[in-house]
């Protein structure tokens, strides 16, 4: 179970860049077999190294090769669907023998025609691709076998020459605008990323898997050496091997291709990712209560440990690799919880580092696994510095276990996060505004039951005493939960700003369903035509329900009077969710062709509405990310830069970029 566990996890951050891949590409073809009877024909070309699975695998492997035909009145399907000889071998991925395709496979399903009259026929099919270090998500394709024609080639749904002009306004100038408002370039600070990934190192410090091995580790070095140097060096290499081995973890993903513009974008705000955050966070939860742990193969610490015997620098490599492995139980969730949160707020930039060009999200996991590794390892080399610190150490014991609990609170809130994320882009009406605050103030009423020993965990010593920094922590938990109270009963005596971006917006709400902007349009063209009406200029926000930064910005800034006064009487606003699920009506769904970064022309359905305004977003603004805004004319010029978080979250430089633009409006309007 602990194996498969471990495994998922890490097929969950390995998938979030599954689809810069194409690997498998699809043919249909019918064969006639006698006067009414005909093969369906499905050939898959799949590229060298790569392998879709069969029909026929086994129920805790992959995601098996399957096909769903259209039903009608027309034709009958005659047994089940034939597959190719598949080649049978063992799979390093999932660990046991599993029949799998490579380079060619062909199915074919007999049919019985009832009818002269039918056109096509219709189906699904599902599948998977893998590779020796990673697995894409299951693909959906459409199959269309059309009997007006010997063969038809995969086009997946209609393809429309040139249409994706109506998503890219040819009036708007990103070099030019009328305006100088806002930057052309969009500042990418990394810091606060770093700053987190050693955040989360400190805390794995403080874990039972960790904290012991601080003095013993150090006694090692120090005892065993000749001399202090020699031991502030061997401790100083540990140290060193600590941060290598988990920065080393992120490297992989630089190897890969560019990012398609929208893919992360739709992964952080997918809900089933979003459900499995949170079923992931809740797994954390529970292994920091005591119920279980979350540990690597034992096989891979055996390994390790063994080449602690070989000496010199490469024992004290192994001595840091065995430490990483053997400390999982407690340090895997923090880290979860870590990569979780970069990946799910990661978009495809590339940044310039040291004069190469990498994606920034590959950038950002490096330097939260560099920021952990740093925290993690330099207590080891600074304590065999200065021995006598070790003096100043509490003593291990069961105050261990409660950081670990707290820990386990703690996944809980953000469990209940991406509960939350995922609810809000379905539109559920699940978690609301007061049902978010509930379930937050229960889950810190149980950490604040728990600290005053009402409440005991398996690993848990009786408390005899609170000890004062005990009883500051849980004083500081008891407002907390007093903190939260009003929102349960949709009240906002005191200002949330500490929780903005968390909670759901104030109109997601049993009690309250009012936007604080007037007038305000989620529909780009209705907008546009409002806006022509009016003569106002149009403040286009692309936000999303998931999107962290898009609340921060509506709830602190967007509630100031001054800024409201200018979105409901100077503008007019458009806010367009790219993750938005609604379904557009069938006549209205299509598949466009666009550029890739690489050059390539690639289709890209256009499904929800969702699609269509990021797709707008992308292709006329360049740019992926939520929340951005722009300042356009009614005739659809540029007023200004966009702006993104960065230069959206202060109200008094939110305040300048709307006058700026409409100074700029004005002058327009003045010559004219």
């Amino acid at each position: 179970m602990k194996k498969y566990l471990v495994l998922f996890l890490g097929s969950i951050f390995l998938s979030l860049f599954s689809q810069i891949e194409d690997p498998v590409k699809w043919s249909f073809e019918i064969e006639s077999t006698s006067n009414n009877q005909y093969n369906l024909i499905i050939n898959a070309d799949i590229e060298d190294g790569w392998s879709v699975y069969s029909q026929h695998v086994d129920p805790d492997g992959p995601i098996p090769t399957s096909f769903v035909f259209t039903t009608s009145n027309s034709f009958v399907l005659i047994d089940s669907v034939n597959e190719s000889a598949p080649n049978t071998k063992f799979d390093p991925v999932f660990q046991m023998n599993l029949a799998s395709f490579q380079k060619k496979a062909t199915f074919t399903q007999k049919v019985k025609i009832l009818s002269d009259t039918i056109s096509s026929i219709t189906g699904e099919l599902e599948f998977m691709a893998c590779n020796s270090t990673m697995c894409l998500p299951p693909e959906y394709v459409t199959m269309i076998f059309d009997f007006k024609k010997k063969k038809l080639n995969y086009t997946d749904d209609k393809v429309i020459e040139n249409n994706h002009n109506r998503y890219k306004i040819s009036t708007i100038n990103l070099d030019e605008p009328l305006g100088n408002c806002g930057s052309k370039k969009q500042e990418k600070s990394l810091w606060g990323i770093f700053l987190l990934g050693i955040v989360g190192g400190f805390i794995a410090l403080l874990t039972p898997c960790v904290f012991p091995m601080i003095p013993l580790t150090v006694s090692f070095f120090t005892k065993g050496s000749d001399n202090k140097a020699k031991a502030i060096y061997h401790a100083a290499l540990y140290g060193s091997f600590i941060f290598l081995t988990y920065t080393l973890l992120s490297l992989p993903f630089h190897l890969m291709p560019n990012i398609n513009p929208e893919v992360l974008n739709q992964i952080s705000t997918n809900p089933w990712l979003n459900i499995s955050f949170f079923l992931i966070f809740l797994v954390f939860a529970v292994s920091f209560f005591g119920y279980f742990e979350i540990t690597l193969p034992s096989s891979w610490s055996n390994t390790a440990g063994s080449g602690r015997d070989v000496g010199g620098i490469i024992g004290i490599f192994f001595m840091a690799l065995t430490l990483a492995i053997v400390s999982f139980s407690c340090t895997g969730p923090i880290l979860g919880s870590l990569l979780a949160g970069t990946l799910s707020s990661a978009t495809a930039d590339s940044i310039s580092f040291f004069g190469f060009d990498t994606a920034l999200v590959s950038m950002k996991l490096t330097l939260a696994m560099a920021g952990f590794g740093i925290a993690l390892g330099l207590p080891f080399a600074l304590f065999a510095a200065f021995p006598t610190w070790l003096k100043s150490l509490p003593k291990s014991g069961g105050w261990l276990n409660t950081v670990k609990v707290v820990l386990g609170f703690l996944e809980i809130a953000l469990a209940i996060k991406f509960l939350s994320n995922a609810d809000l882009v379905e539109q559920w009406g699940l978690i609301k505004r007061e049902t978010f605050f509930i379930l937050w103030t229960l889950t810190f009423l149980g950490l604040f039951l728990y600290m005053c020993g009402l409440i005991r965990f398996p690993h848990d010593t009786p408390l005899k005493k609170i000890t004062l920094t005990r009883g500051i922590f849980t004083l500081g938990v008891f407002l907390f939960v007093i903190y939260l109270i009003p929102g349960v009963i949709g009240k906002d005596w005191w200002s949330y700003k500490r929780l903005s971006g968390f909670p759901p917006p104030k109109y997601y709400s049993y009690l309250n369903h009012e936007h604080q902007i007037n007038n305000i349009f989620h529909d780009y063209y209705k907008g546009l035509e409002y806006a022509q009406k009016v003569n106002k200029p149009i403040l286009i926000d692309f936000t999303g329900w998931a999107c962290v930064n898009c609340r921060k910005v509506e709830d602190d800034v967007w509630v100031d009077k001054k800024v409201q006064e200018l979105l409901n009487e100077k503008y007019v606003v458009v806010s367009l969710y790219v993750d938005e699920k609604i379904f557009l009506p069938e006549n209205e769904q299509e598949t466009i062709d666009i550029m890739t970064r690489n050059g390539t022309i690639k289709q890209k359905k256009i499904r929800t509405i969702g699609n269509k305004w990021s797709t707008l977003q992308s292709l006329t603004f360049a740019n992926n990310t939520q929340p951005l805004h722009v300042l356009i004319t009614p005739d659809q010029q540029l007023l200004g830069h966009p702006i993104g978080y960065s230069a959206a979250k202060s109200v008094s430089s939110y305040i300048n970029y709307l006058e700026c633009g409409l100074e700029a409006y004005n002058s327009i309007q003045i010559k004219n």
